[in-house]
């Protein structure tokens, strides 16, 4: 997505050479006209999969994940939460994941009653290394007897094993902006 390449360049600040932060627009403070657009193309690159619903993770994917789901014609979204409260009680689906980012495992949960088995699911995330955090995603799906219908990611670290890791599992992973490599503090899309 062309336009998402370019407010990367143009916003985007690279730390040590492994972390792009774009916070300014999608992790933090949103642009909303960004991500509604975002949301059209995933529902485009999605267009011939039936999804009965949407997963991202909490917090950073849940608003791409709404914007593909009022794109799509406004179908359910549930996330899965990093963090348990005295609300989610009752029986849920959990999977340990490693965050590249934080350094750390967390358990996300979902809600047993919010991802009803036999749906075909669609995983939206905003960013994409190792690929850990999808594939917990796809593990909650396969506890609740779904069918992944495909990873969406906002913006991949192509050099990072994530793509390869979730192609070799068979599934369709569509990202909107490929980064090879860091380059000069600047990130070099893949083609």
């Amino acid at each position: 997505m062309e336009e998402l390449k370019q407010r990367i360049l143009k916003d985007g600040h690279i730390i040590d050479n492994k972390i792009l932060k774009v916070d300014n627009f999608i992790n933090h403070q949103l642009d909303v006209a960004l991500i509604t657009k975002i949301g059209q193309e995933f529902a485009k690159l999605f267009a011939t999969v039936h999804v009965d619903r949407i997963i991202p993770v909490e917090a950073s994917g849940i608003a791409m994940a709404f914007a593909t789901a009022q794109a799509m014609g406004n179908i359910p979204v549930v996330f899965g939460r990093k963090k348990k409260s005295l609300l989610t009680v009752d029986d849920k689906y959990h999977v340990p994941v490693f965050s590249f980012t934080k350094e750390e495992t967390y358990e996300v949960l979902v809600s047993k009653k919010y991802l009803p088995s036999g749906e075909n699911v669609l995983i939206i995330d905003d960013f994409m290394a190792t690929g850990e955090a999808a594939l917990g995603m796809v593990e909650l799906v396969k506890q609740a007897h779904c069918t992944v219908a495909g990873i969406g990611i906002v913006i991949e670290k192509s050099f990072q094993s994530g793509r390869a890791r979730l192609e070799k599992a068979g599934y369709k992973v569509e990202s909107l902006a490929r980064i090879e490599k860091f380059a000069n503090g600047k990130p070099v899309f893949a083609e």
